[in-house]
């Protein structure tokens, strides 16, 4: 003999109807961040910034999806704060961009 039991339908647990998302408005902090990100050389060095970023535009690149990663995970990880998680991740992806900079140039 089989031991178990019938679920009635009405009794069964049904999911949440809807299950809040995370990544559009942390994805956005990320990009605006390292749209940001691209200013603060241009004011330090000038147009002589374009020349460097000639060489090395692939690096900064590869910080782009980075970026947006960091966004979206400080977003989840301060539940959906959008100020404390705008800064967060302005500071985090400035920093990011910022070593990266001083690498290369070193």
């Amino acid at each position: 003999m089989r031991n178990g039991t019938n679920i009635i339908i009405s009794q069964a647990q049904t999911p949440p109807a809807e299950e809040t998302t995370w990544s559009w408005p942390g994805a956005v902090l990320g990009f605006i961040s390292w749209l940001i990100a691209l200013g603060p050389p241009f004011l330090v060095y000038g147009s002589n910034t374009l020349f460097f970023f000639l060489y090395t535009w692939p690096f900064f690149l590869a910080l782009m999806p980075v970026a947006v990663v960091v966004g979206i995970a400080l977003y989840s990880l301060l539940n959906g704060k959008l100020l404390y998680s705008s800064i967060a991740t302005l500071l985090t992806v400035v920093l990011m961009f910022g070593l990266l900079f001083f690498w290369l140039m070193g």
